[in-house]
């Protein structure tokens, strides 16, 4: 069995998550109930256990945004007591005028990879996060994001495919920068009409060699871990982008609202099942280590 690393999930405490689980976040993965309560490394680790998980990538869970160098310190702190996760995706506020005082603060914490910063809209405004649809173009935020080359981070790109065109110019501006797109670009409309703009959009952003793809979150617009949509997604992105420049990633506990780890990673075993072992190898255990330097 090919080792596997994880390379996006998130642990939380509910009472230090207003922004993550409080009533004015829009629930863009429906009723969610059932994650209104803390979910500790503990409960990660029983999750995965017989699934073939080596490490993980802890990603930003939207701490309020003052508070984003106790989520990463607290995040160092379970990692110094348990051995997890193995990297951290913090988040820093890329649209203020100087972001490299709160880059060196996350820097202090040893596990810390990249930043992640939510950059998705939609018309929808259910589907909304940012404040307008073109955030990524934003000359401070080109200048901010930039800064992270010289801590060799990483930026976890968040947006939908129809913001490709700004997210182009984010990444046309910081060539030293690795992007990962976050969810594939989040196809959230699923007719054929939608599924060709997808991919187009993607084929777009895939010219950037300095942008890879997350395979995760397929559930999040349908609610469901349907073994035959993440198949179609993992061949198409895996089309565009080659398998060296694909990273599989749970997104847990947010698909446990629909389905168990088992299922879920058996799900994409299966997508990626007819790509050759190197190919398998590279989207799950290869390019999140070579990204994410673990």
């Amino acid at each position: 069995m090919i080792p596997v690393i994880d390379a996006h999930h998130h642990i939380w405490r509910q009472i230090d998550l207003p922004w993550l689980l409080g009533p004015t976040q829009p629930r863009i993965f429906g009723p969610y109930d059932a994650i209104k309560r803390d979910y500790g490394i503990e409960e990660y680790l029983a999750d995965i256990a017989g699934t073939g998980v080596v490490k993980s990538v802890y990603v930003q869970a939207n701490w309020a945004p003052n508070w984003f160098a106790d989520e990463a310190a607290w995040v160092q702190e379970t990692a110094d007591r348990t051995g997890w996760p193995h990297a951290i995706v913090g988040f820093c506020d890329m649209t203020q005028k100087d972001a490299r005082r709160d880059l060196d603060r996350l820097a202090k914490y040893p596990l810390v990879r990249g930043v992640r910063q939510q950059f998705h809209w939609h018309e929808n405004p259910l589907y909304r996060f940012a404040k307008r649809h073109d955030l990524a173009a934003d000359p401070l935020v080109r200048k901010n994001v930039a800064h992270l080359a010289q801590h060799g981070w990483s930026f976890d790109l968040q947006i939908f495919a129809h913001q490709v065109e700004p997210a182009c110019a984010l990444v046309d501006a910081c060539p030293d920068v690795t992007f990962v797109l976050q969810h594939a670009g989040m196809l959230e409309d699923l007719s054929e009409e939608g599924r060709d703009a997808w991919r187009q959009e993607l084929k777009t952003l895939a010219r950037r060699k300095n942008v890879v793809s997350k395979l995760s979150a397929f559930g999040t617009f349908i609610h469901r871990n349907d073994p035959a949509h993440i198949a179609w997604m993992v061949a198409e992105t895996v089309a565009i982008f080659g398998p060296k420049r694909c990273l599989y990633g749970s997104n847990f506990p947010i698909e446990k609202l629909w389905t168990d780890y088992a299922s879920l990673i058996g799900a994409f075993r299966a997508a990626a099942a007819p790509l050759s072992a190197a190919a398998q190898k590279a989207i799950f255990h290869d390019t999140a280590r070579r990204v994410y330097r673990l």
